[in-house]
């Protein structure tokens, strides 16, 4: 099979195709997945540039989808031929997050990558994809879509009428808008260009706020709201946007925090305490959210957002694509 390693933490750059053995024959509760497509989430840009310590030559990537191809005596889950997504947590299975869950997640090992032809996996890591999405639609779910699912309904649900503020247009905030209006949430989105601006109106933004010329979008997204208020961020930025965000939401409201860039709430850990908020660290999501999630999408008839797909020998131009940060949606690669 092929797959590309991690030669050099320099970016893109450093990828190595590779020609592989392909994974041997599946035992126990182990699946042979062929892996059809995968999309790059920042968390992957950062693991090429080495943020994370990881070593050197291991498969990247935490989101694949494709289909079975085998399967060990013991497996009773999935069969050869179904098309499934591999979990972004491999033993985060449902309930509270396990006390040795890995955060880094799938991609943070030597050979658990998805940048390749082909994975073995255990049984428990794996889910069905939604009948009416292609292979690069159910690329896109594991972590993006899981984290805005998270996001919005893991901790307590979101509710019809309630609105929701979204930053951007990255994977996580275009699946948040979309998993919002999906239980008739009102939602309020920020960009930094008109024609984003434009494609946030098209999926049913009903505010949307060019903040590219300096404007205030804290204020604005009050003002926006109305006398309702914003009832949930999901805050993409971490320490770059929370204050804003802290300064949008209702009091008594909640903040979903999304990502890795998060820093200490230096200076800020106050407002927390005279507004009573509540702060939802996000990380991804369980398998159990993962099947609630693909409920969802297939009752609503949801397609994720797709940018643009690359061929598999193509994957480093699609990182440069991806790190341009000129995307709406999810940047794909096909395997």
């Amino acid at each position: 099979m092929k797959a590309y390693r991690i030669e050099k933490y320099i970016g893109p750059a450093g990828l190595r195709l590779v020609e592989e053995a392909d994974p041997a024959s599946p035992v126990g509760r182990q699946v042979v997945v062929r892996i059809r497509a995968t999309s790059i989430n920042n968390r992957d840009l950062s693991d090429l540039h080495g943020k994370f310590g990881l070593p050197l030559d291991h498969i990247p990537m935490c989101d694949g989808a494709g289909e079975v191809v085998a399967v060990g005596p013991d497996v009773t889950r999935v069969r050869p031929g179904q098309r499934v997504a591999a979990i972004f947590h491999r033993n985060w299975i449902a309930g509270d997050p396990p006390r040795d869950l890995k955060v880094l997640g799938r991609g943070a090992e030597k050979n658990d990558g998805m940048l390749a032809e082909c994975t073995l996996t255990d049984e428990s890591e794996l889910v069905l994809l939604p009948e009416h999405l292609s292979f690069e639609e159910g690329a896109t779910l594991p972590c993006a879509g899981v984290t805005a699912w998270y996001a919005l309904f893991g901790k307590d649900t979101l509710r019809p009428g309630q609105t929701v503020l979204v930053q951007g247009t990255g994977g996580v905030s275009i699946f948040a808008l979309q998993l919002a209006r999906a239980v008739h949430a009102r939602v309020i989105a920020t960009t930094t260009t008109p024609a984003k601006a434009q494609a946030l109106r098209r999926l049913g933004a009903e505010s949307v706020i060019d903040a590219s010329n300096g404007v205030d979008w804290s204020g604005a997204a009050i003002e926006a709201a109305g006398p309702a208020g914003i009832d949930l961020v999901v805050d993409i930025g971490g320490a770059a946007t929370l204050e804003k965000s802290i300064n949008a939401v209702l009091p008594r409201g909640r903040i979903s925090l999304v990502g890795a860039r998060f820093e200490p709430l230096t200076g800020i850990s106050g407002l927390f305490m005279a507004r009573g908020l509540h702060l939802n660290t996000i990380r991804v999501g369980s398998r159990e959210h993962f099947e609630h999630m693909n409920q969802a999408i297939s009752a609503a008839g949801i397609r994720p957002v797709i940018d643009r797909v690359f061929e598999f020998a193509d994957a480093p131009a699609a990182f440069e694509y991806f790190a341009s940060a000129g995307h709406v949606g999810k940047v794909v690669i096909r395997c």
